[in-house]
């Protein structure tokens, strides 16, 4: 914070952070908010053009960065692309880099390999920073000389704490600005009360510093409890590398996704007798719907007597609408309950409140952590077109979902990508929750395809396992899983097999930008993508009745 000051930030200024998942980043983010600063950051996998989208938006006067990364036990090295950020954002003053390729891990010997994150890192030598404008190294700007940390600056309520971004796989991102008290308020609501989080509580959630789950978990230090930062692949060098964390750090919140969940089930893996859970009390899972195949891998193989919470919101809230609660049932395949204090509801296309049907997931009335505006959006039109266009009085969210009769939710997946064959509205996580049941299957992603006569065709794209081919067997084999677990309108017209699907760099599908692809449309701002390579087999699909 004292370095900061000294740099000139002051209320209202943009501090960015282009880091790993490591304490570093946080002690950023922190110093920034003390000061009234706006934080905002994104992780070392961007591209320049992916952070440039984002930071040249805001101006920052500060960018803290790494020498470099770490995934899979590949280095990458960052220099050259901070470079490119600094030389293309001219309001960039300083850059504080963060030596930490070639960190030693004092912490989890045996369990982390070199390179990757520990609980305690010794700083290396310098990274050398001469040819990058305004770069000094972390040591050097947190120098003993710098005074004492005086006082939190006071701010108003609405004072803006963080700036986050859309995911931008369909147009430049939007900048979505988040103020002090309705984030504080939103976070210590669902940490305490939903998700049961106490002081001597040690939480752990797999994400990077440009997922919002970031941001959400970090607030777990309001209410005292332990955060354990994770940087790297999860599943690097075995499969339950991230059990073993857990056995060893006694964590007791557990935040995954279900892509994690179905490669342990994938890998045949027992975590409960493969290692010490007993303090184990509550997974958490995000980023795309959770099976019920899922739900039943983690209680007959990970603990039968924790909390299961899937839980689902999105950045434009920098947290939930609907997530888990401690004292009621969990049922396989639904979000236990709508957030509290959250007017949430399902709308059919009449705009009418339905139980037991699909309708648009819209919230009636405001809410804490609504967004308090997009970034150079002065008479507020951007916001307004985004979220109360479609509905006037109701935030229109963009997810398909269905409230049960109990008060539990699904989610089918996203609005923009929901398929309408016929006239009747299907949503992608109904076909994913019947694939990923196949054994061959490692991964899929489903579309819409235009036809000539205006209807649309439901397109399945599978990742099968090393060795298997599509053929006509196991074509059929996928359309009547299908057919018996949804409906004959979900069966795919066509099934063809790729070698990877695109996700962004949180790991969402982008079903949009494959179906841009698919049409011969062009797909902006790659960058945002963690594969963007995946996309361009989609280009050259040749379609037919042919299975594959």
């Amino acid at each position: 914070a004292a370095g900061l000051r000294e740099a000139g930030v002051g209320r209202g200024d943009r501090v960015a952070g282009f880091l790993p998942n490591i304490p570093e980043a946080v002690i950023a983010m922190l110093a920034a908010a003390s000061l009234g600063a706006v934080w905002s950051s994104c992780s070392p996998d961007f591209g320049i053009e992916g952070v440039i989208d984002r930071f040249g938006q805001i101006s920052p006067k500060v960018l803290f960065c790494a020498d470099g990364y770490s995934y899979g036990g590949k280095r990458i090295d960052s220099l050259e692309r901070v470079r490119g950020i600094v030389e293309r954002i001219p309001s960039i003053e300083k850059v504080v880099i963060v030596p930490f390729l070639d960190a030693g891990d004092a912490g989890l010997k045996g369990a982390v390999p070199p390179g990757e994150a520990g609980l305690s890192r010794a700083m290396p030598e310098e990274p050398q920073i001469a040819s990058i404008r305004g770069a000094v190294n972390w040591n050097a700007f947190i120098r003993p000389s710098h005074s004492t940390f005086r006082d939190f600056a006071p701010v108003p309520f609405d004072h803006p704490l963080y700036i986050m971004y859309s995911s931008g796989t369909t147009g430049v991102p939007k900048c979505i600005v988040h103020g002090v008290g309705g984030t504080l308020l939103q976070h210590m609501k669902e940490l305490m009360l939903h998700c049961d989080l106490r002081r001597d509580d040690t939480i752990f959630y797999f994400t990077t510093c440009g997922w919002m789950m970031w941001n959400w978990l970090i607030s777990s230090l309001g209410v005292g409890a332990t955060v354990v930062l994770y940087e790297g692949n999860p599943a690097y060098p075995t499969t339950d590398r991230l059990w073993k964390l857990s056995e060893r750090l006694g964590i007791t919140v557990f935040g995954t996704s279900p892509k994690f969940v179905a490669a342990c089930d994938q890998a045949g893996l027992k975590p409960g007798e493969q290692h010490d859970l007993s303090r184990l009390r509550a997974v958490l899972s995000t980023g795309s719907p959770l099976t019920v195949e899922n739900f039943h891998w983690v209680y007959e193989n990970v603990k039968a007597d924790l909390q299961l919470s899937s839980i689902c919101g999105g950045t434009d809230i920098i947290s939930c609408f609907i997530l888990g609660n401690p004292i009621l049932p969990v049922y396989a395949g639904e979000i236990q309950c709508r957030g509290l204090g959250m007017d949430v509801h399902a709308f059919d296309e009449s705009g009418r409140p339905v139980v037991g049907q699909k309708g648009e997931l819209v919230c009636c009335s405001p809410f804490p952590s609504q967004p308090i505006g997009f970034w150079n959006d002065p008479d507020g039109s951007k916001y307004r077109k985004a979220y109360f266009e479609t509905y006037p009085d109701c935030w229109h969210h963009g997810d398909f979902i269905e409230i049960t009769e109990r008060g539990g939710v699904i989610v089918y997946g996203r609005s923009d990508a929901t398929l309408n064959p016929g006239g009747v509205r299907i949503g992608t996580a109904e076909i994913y929750r019947q694939v990923e049941t196949i054994e061959e299957v490692v991964d899929s992603i489903v579309i819409g395809k235009n036809t000539p006569d205006a209807d649309v065709e439901v397109c399945l794209f599978v990742v099968l396992r090393d060795g298997v081919s599509l053929d006509t067997a196991l074509v059929d084999r996928i359309r009547k899983r299908i057919a018996d677990g949804t409906t004959k309108r979900h069966v795919p017209r066509h099934v063809k097999q790729v070698t990877a699907i695109p996700y962004t760099i949180s790991g969402k599908k982008v079903e949009i930008a494959v179906t841009r692809m698919v049409h011969g449309q062009p797909v902006p701002n790659r960058d945002a993508l963690k594969n963007p390579e995946a996309l361009d087999q989609y280009a050259g699909i040749v379609w037919g009745h042919s299975p594959h």
